[in-house]
């Protein structure tokens, strides 16, 4: 393929689809009470689940080093590859952009890198789209805008049980954390320009789950769409949310995707998770 396409592994991308496009994920690192792993293939869920639902509970993520990004860049050019467009979770929640451009600096103008400005799937599917170019033949510019126009058409809405997860981590104020545990509301997330959000407050699960269909399909507006479905030890969620939104959507719905969320995710959510991404297709 003239132009690799990497990723990290916070795109939550079924293993067929990055086989099928031929993608290199680079993982996070996540520390579970002292016990340090590579998100997805030494640590997953069920592990960061396990913690977060005991007493004693130290939970922490890293990016990756920028070493680790040039020796994958050096590996794909070395093999073959003409340009590298490297997509990853959004700076505002990661130093993991900033590493992958520190790395691409060494290499000139033959790697490039996005920022996706979201997770998961919302990374996940610019990523689809660059590797889609990519298998067309399309050069280093070309393949990125098809990512750059991917990010523009995809909205991602998160429901989580306690704003608890988010506030140890820094993603959101204390403040805001507070409020919504005084108040013992369950928040509906967001991420516009790439940083986490409260966009809705709900008093129960079943009512926030209804709530992410209604702002999914408010987001896919008159569009075709393709969606990604993510939980974190909440399957039954992730079923409602695809059912709710398959009978909404009807023939507007294309591809689906589902999948529970990695361990750096869970480290930050907590269990109870539940995700809808929406993409607006051209």
């Amino acid at each position: 393929m003239p132009v690799a396409v990497v990723t990290d592994s916070t795109a939550y991308l079924p293993p067929e689809l990055v086989r099928t496009h031929q993608l290199t994920v680079v993982p996070l690192t996540v520390v579970l009470n002292g016990a340090e792993g590579l998100e997805g293939i030494e640590t997953f869920p069920a592990d960061a689940t396990r913690v977060l639902g005991g007493r004693r509970v130290s939970v922490s993520t890293s990016r990756p080093a920028p070493e680790q990004f040039a020796r994958t860049y050096r590996e794909l050019l070395d093999g073959g590859a003409d340009a590298v467009l490297s997509v990853h979770l959004s700076a505002e929640l990661s130093g993991t952009v900033e590493a992958a451009r520190l790395a691409a600096a060494e290499l000139g103008d033959r790697v490039e890198v996005v920022d996706s400005r979201s997770t998961g799937m919302g990374l996940g599917f610019p990523v689809l789209a660059a590797a889609t170019a990519a298998a067309a033949g399309a050069d280093l510019p070309g393949v990125r805008q098809a990512a750059l126009d991917t990010v523009d058409r995809t909205t991602i809405y998160f429901y989580v049980d306690t704003l608890e997860f988010l506030r140890r981590g820094g993603r959101i104020n204390a403040a805001e954390a507070l409020l919504g545990t005084a108040l013992s509301v369950k928040p509906i997330m967001h991420m516009p320009d790439g940083a986490i959000v409260v966009r809705d407050k709900v008093r129960t699960a079943s009512r926030g789950v209804a709530r992410l269909v209604d702002l999914a399909v408010e987001a896919a507006g008159d569009a075709e769409v393709d969606l990604g479905v993510h939980h974190l030890a909440a399957p039954q969620r992730a079923e409602q949310l695809l059912e709710a939104l398959t009978e909404r959507l009807g023939d507007r719905l294309h591809d689906t995707y589902v999948s529970e969320a990695g361990a750096v995710v869970a480290a930050h959510a907590g269990p109870g998770l539940a995700s809808v991404v929406v993409h607006r297709r051209p």
